[in-house]
């Protein structure tokens, strides 16, 4: 190993991406519960309500040049949505959608058909038989704040449940929920190279 940690983690829903809940200690799960590793932090937020992959590193540098805009590496998500989307719903997302006068970039965006297998959300999300579900695949290369939430949501599908599965070519592949792994050695080479780090 070289003298950088460099970790994948599926973070579980109801979990805040940082180590400490401040004043709240102890209310509130943090990845402090999972993840025994001093020193490494973070790079980029997931949403306590929000699920899956997170990169955590003690390498300062990767932190920073992933975090710029300017490298726009592409994250992917999963979100269940509410009601099932039309051509013309995906074809906005696509192209950008208005949030609080800020277009967002152009998205990849696919209506993901079989619905993927995936293990249950604890708690589930609320099910109204009456409204029927579905589920997106959406590439974005940008990381405002809920952002994918707020895309549906303006399109007229609200996210009932949302997973990033992906952090440009690193995977969750099948990493369980609430585990943590070391990058391998061809991920961490094309992630370097992807930001212009050495080894």
């Amino acid at each position: 190993m070289g003298k950088y940690r460099y970790i994948l983690f599926n973070k579980p829903y109801g979990v805040l991406s940082q180590f400490s809940d401040g004043d709240r200690a102890g209310e509130r799960r943090t990845l402090k519960d999972y993840i025994p590793i001093p020193k490494v932090y973070p790079v980029g937020r997931l949403d306590w309500d929000s699920e899956g992959l997170m990169l955590l590193t003690d390498r300062g540098q990767l932190q920073h040049r992933l975090a710029d805009p300017k490298f726009g590496h592409s994250r992917t998500y999963w979100a269940q949505v509410e009601r099932i989307p039309n051509a013309s719903a995906i074809q906005q997302l696509e192209q950008g959608v208005i949030i609080e006068n800020y277009r967002t970039r152009p998205a990849k965006v696919k209506l993901l058909e079989p619905e993927p297998t995936l293990p249950p959300r604890n708690p589930p999300i609320r099910d109204r038989k009456s409204v029927p579900t579905a589920w997106l695949e959406l590439v974005l290369t940008e990381g405002k704040n809920r952002q994918v939430r707020r895309m549906t949501a303006k399109v007229g599908f609200p996210t009932l449940r949302l997973i990033r599965v992906a952090i440009a070519h690193l995977h969750i592949g099948d990493l369980p929920p609430g585990q943590w792994r070391d990058l391998t050695s061809q991920e961490l080479e094309l992630l370097l190279k992807s930001v212009g780090c050495g080894m």
